[in-house]
C-alpha cells in the first residue's frame, strides 16, 4: 500500500517558490499522519538563449505578482542577471540527483537554489553552484557531483519530466495526493496554506481509514 503526496515542482519556477512556506507546513501537516513527500521534477524551460530586455522585465512582472500573493522575498534589483540562459534542466537533475543519494535531503536543497536563484540574484544554471549548494544542503560533494554528470540522472530528470507531461501538468506548483495508486489533485498552482490545509485533512482522514 502506497500513501503519499507527490509536488511537482521546478526550482526556477516563480510560483514554486512563492509556494514553498505552503508546501512547508502541508508536509508537516502529513508528516503527523505518517504521510511522506516525494518531489519530482516537472522541467519548466529550456531556452537555449541569453535573455535579453524585455523577456527579463516580463519575468521581473511574473515575480512582482507572486510576491504579492505570497509575501515570499525577490531580488528585484539584481534577479535575472546578465546573460542567464533560462534553461531550468540542469536545477531539476540537481534535485533528482540529491533525491538518489538521500530522499531527505532534496528539500533543503530545493531551499538553498531558490534562495540563490530569487533572493541573491545567482545563475544557478550552473554546475559549480549547484555542486556548492548541494554540499551546504548535507550531500557528499564528489558523490553529488558524480551523481549530476551522470548519464543516470540525466535520463532520470527526463522521466520525471515526461510523467508530469503524460498526466497532463503544464503548470506549477502541482501537489497530488496519491493512495494505492490513485492520484488526487490537491492543488494545480499557487494556493494559500487557508485553502488546501482543510482540503488535505480531509484527503488524509479518507486515505487512513480506507
Amino acid at each position: 500500500m502506497t500513501t503519499r503526496l507527490l509536488y511537482v515542482m521546478d526550482p526556477m519556477c516563480s510560483w514554486c517558490w512563492g509556494f514553498a512556506p505552503v508546501l512547508e507546513a502541508l508536509a508537516e501537516q502529513a508528516q503527523r499522519a505518517g504521510v511522506p513527500l516525494h518531489l519530482v521534477a516537472g522541467g519548466l524551460r529550456r531556452e537555449r538563449l541569453g535573455i535579453d530586455a524585455a523577456g527579463r522585465a516580463r519575468t521581473l512582472g511574473h515575480w512582482q505578482a507572486v510576491q504579492a500573493a505570497s509575501g515570499q522575498p525577490f531580488n528585484f534589483a539584481e534577479g535575472l542577471p546578465e546573460g542567464l540562459v533560462y534553461d531550468t534542466e540542469p536545477a531539476c537533475r540537481a534535485l533528482v540527483s540529491a533525491r538518489g543519494l538521500d530522499a531527505q535531503l532534496v528539500w533543503p536543497l530545493a531551499k538553498l537554489i531558490q534562495q540563490a536563484f530569487y533572493v541573491e540574484g545567482r545563475d544557478v544554471t550552473q554546475t559549480p553552484l549547484l555542486v556548492a549548494l548541494a554540499e551546504q544542503a548535507g550531500l557528499d560533494r564528489s558523490a553529488f557531483a558524480e551523481a549530476f554528470d551522470s548519464a543516470e540522472s540525466v535520463a532520470a530528470t527526463a522521466a520525471d519530466c515526461r510523467w508530469a507531461q503524460d498526466l497532463g501538468i503544464s503548470g506549477f506548483p502541482t501537489l497530488l495526493a496519491e493512495h494505492n495508486g490513485q492520484l488526487a489533485l490537491l492543488t494545480n498552482g499557487y494556493q494559500p496554506l487557508a485553502e488546501l490545509a482543510p482540503l488535505l485533512a480531509r484527503w488524509l482522514e479518507r486515505a487512513i481509514d480506507a
